[in-house]
C-alpha cells in the first residue's frame, strides 16, 4: 500500500500517518484511518465526478467491498457533496455535519448565493454558475453529538467549528502530530484562480471569494488555526502543506488578513449573511457590476478552454 501511494501517477497521495487525500479535479477528499481497528471514515465526497475515483482509491487501500463507518463533512457546498448521496446509500453508513449545516444537506434552505463579482479570477467569475442548492439526506445525516468537539469514529481528532466559508464548515484537527484538515476555512492555492487551480500551485490562502459569506467569521476561523501551528495543512482545494514555511505563511494570512484575503468590493464584504439553524435569514443586495454581465459572458466562454483542461486532468486521474 505504501508503494501504490507513492506512485506519482495515482490520483491519491499519502498526507501523514493514517490520512489520504484524493484531488477530483479541482477539490480534495480525504480518508482517515484510525490506529487501533484500522477502521476509517471519508471526509467530503467531492464532485460527482469523484463517485469512481474514490471507490478505486478505497479498493487499493483496503481491498474489495470496503466501507467506512461514516463520512464526515467539512460543510455542504456542491463540490464537497456531489457523490456523496450515492456513497453513503451504497455504503448504508451516516453522514455527520456540524448542527449549524444541517438546514443545506435536509433540503431546508440553500446556501448564501455565490458572488462571481469577487476574486478576479476564471474560478471567481464562473461563480453564478455554482450551485447553491441543498441536497436532501434526511434520515442519513445526523449532527455531532453532544457539546463535545468529538468525532464519531475518529477517536484522535477533534472538529474545530470554522464558519465564515460556510454557517457550519467545520476543520479536523490531530494534536498528537498536529495535522490539519482544514476544509475550506484555509486552502493551498489560490482557487479564484484557474491557472492557479491547473496548477495547483501552492500558496497558503484565505476562503475561496465566491462562497465566503462571513468576512468577520472567517478571519476569526484562520486565526484560530494558525495559533495551531499545525505541521501537516490539508485543504479542500489545493496539495498538503508541510513545516515552517507553511506556518510562517498561515501566520502571515492570520495577521494581515484583510489585505490578503477578504476582497475590496463585494456582495458580503460589508454586511454579511444573517443565517440560523434553519438557514438563510436574510442575503444584501448583489453588489451592483456595471461589467456583470460581460463578466458572465466571458465566463460562460472561458469555462469552455477550462472545461476541456480540466477535462484533460480528469482523464488522467481516472486512468490511474
Amino acid at each position: 500500500m505504501e508503494q501504490i501511494t507513492k506512485q506519482e501517477n495515482n490520483a491519491f497521495f499519502k498526507v501523514a500517518e493514517g490520512v489520504w487525500g484524493l484531488t477530483d479535479i479541482f477539490v480534495n477528499v480525504y480518508i482517515v484511518q484510525n490506529k487501533g481497528d484500522n477502521s476509517w471514515v471519508l471526509i467530503d465526497a467531492g464532485l460527482k465526478t469523484a463517485y469512481p475515483k474514490i471507490k478505486k482509491m478505497v479498493t487499493r487501500l483496503f481491498g474489495e467491498n470496503a466501507r467506512p463507518k461514516a463520512i464526515v463533512l467539512t460543510h455542504g457546498h456542491f463540490d464537497h457533496v456531489g457523490s456523496l448521496k450515492k456513497l453513503a446509500e451504497e455504503w448504508d453508513v451516516p453522514v455527520y455535519a456540524h448542527h449549524l449545516e444541517m438546514a443545506y444537506l435536509t433540503g431546508k434552505s440553500g446556501y448564501p448565493p455565490p458572488d462571481s463579482s469577487v476574486g478576479g479570477g476564471m474560478m471567481a467569475y464562473m461563480a453564478d454558475l455554482y450551485s447553491a442548492a441543498p441536497i436532501d439526506l434526511s434520515g442519513r445525516v445526523e449532527e455531532f453529538p453532544g457539546i463535545t468537539p468529538d468525532i464519531p469514529f475518529m477517536p484522535e481528532w477533534k472538529y474545530i467549528h470554522t464558519p465564515g466559508h460556510s454557517p457550519g464548515h467545520v476543520s479536523f484537527w490531530r494534536e498528537k502530530d498536529k495535522v490539519l484538515i482544514a476544509g475550506d476555512a484555509v486552502v493551498t492555492t489560490k482557487q479564484e484562480s484557474a491557472m492557479a487551480v491547473l496548477l495547483q500551485t501552492k500558496i497558503v490562502s484565505g476562503p475561496p471569494k465566491y462562497f465566503t459569506c462571513n468576512w468577520l467569521k472567517a478571519e476569526d476561523s484562520v486565526d484560530q488555526l494558525a495559533s495551531l501551528l499545525p505541521n501537516v495543512l490539508a485543504s479542500g482545494h489545493g496539495k498538503p502543506m508541510y513545516g515552517k514555511d507553511m506556518q510562517q505563511q498561515l501566520l502571515e494570512l492570520a495577521y494581515y488578513f484583510e489585505d490578503k484575503a477578504v476582497p475590496e468590493t463585494g456582495r458580503y464584504v460589508m454586511s454579511p449573511a444573517i443565517t440560523d439553524s434553519e438557514g438563510i435569514v436574510s442575503v444584501p443586495k448583489e453588489t451592483a457590476e456595471p461589467y456583470r454581465v460581460l463578466l458572465t459572458v466571458g465566463a460562460v466562454a472561458g469555462l469552455t478552454a477550462l472545461g476541456w483542461a480540466l477535462y484533460s486532468k480528469y482523464r488522467m486521474q481516472k486512468s490511474y
